[in-house]
């Protein structure tokens, strides 16, 4: 199994987490982690399965191909391949966007960058969490390094968009969808966000921005 799902091609397969389900406790209870990787996750990657199951062309792309233009895919499967596709990429980043060790401030090239994009880390944080906190019903808020302007940007993903991986790198990403946070937060999202920043992976977030990094400067 490819170590990042963008580049799986079918059958795609459901990806192990590098952490026990109660290793982020107490801020991301063991029972909504569990549930939300093998109910919901996994439901992603069987109906995406499913949609593709009949055609062979398309089943020779990787994720990422298949989501960079949906309006070219075929009618019929077009919005079950981008919505649980989107879902499959946006959970696997999730899940790479935390981890059990307490989270330590971003240094080196991203840590210059927040400050450089946002003013300073805890500005930045504000204005992700804010935007989080209110945005409507379901989706994803991604810190972005934008590969034109080689600019860090905050996005508001609905639903299950992503961000296209040829015009920008997804840093880090919450998801916001109620079923991340219901069974200990129930309907206080501001609670579930506040939790994320104590368990956020820097190590991996700065390794997926240099990675962009070097994308834009090619």
């Amino acid at each position: 199994m490819s170590a990042n799902v963008a580049s799986q091609t079918f059958p795609f397969e459901l990806p192990e987490l590098t952490y026990a389900y109660e290793a982020l406790e107490p801020h991301i209870d063991a029972a909504t982690l569990r549930i939300h990787h093998r109910e919901h996750h996994a439901a992603y990657v069987k109906k995406l399965n499913e949609a593709l199951a009949m055609d062979v062309n398309l089943q020779k792309l990787t994720l990422a191909q298949l989501l960079r233009d949906p309006a070219n895919l075929p009618e019929p499967i077009r919005a079950a391949v981008k919505n649980n596709g989107g879902g499959h990429l946006n959970h696997d980043l999730f899940w790479k966007s935390m981890a059990p060790a307490p989270s330590t401030p971003p240094r080196g090239a991203l840590g210059e960058a927040i400050d450089r994009d946002f003013g300073s880390l805890e500005a930045f944080r504000k204005k992700f969490s804010d935007t989080a906190a209110r945005h409507f019903a379901s989706g994803w808020v991604a810190l972005s390094h934008d590969h034109a302007s080689r600019k860090l940007a905050i996005v508001d993903l609905k639903d299950h968009e992503v961000l296209q991986g040829g015009d920008a790198t997804a840093v880090l990403i919450l998801d916001v969808w109620e079923h991340a946070y219901y069974l200990k937060h129930q309907h206080r999202r501001p609670a579930f966000i506040e939790a994320f920043w104590n368990i956020v992976d820097w190590s991996r977030a700065a390794e997926r921005f240099a990675h962009g990094a070097a994308s834009a400067a090619v």
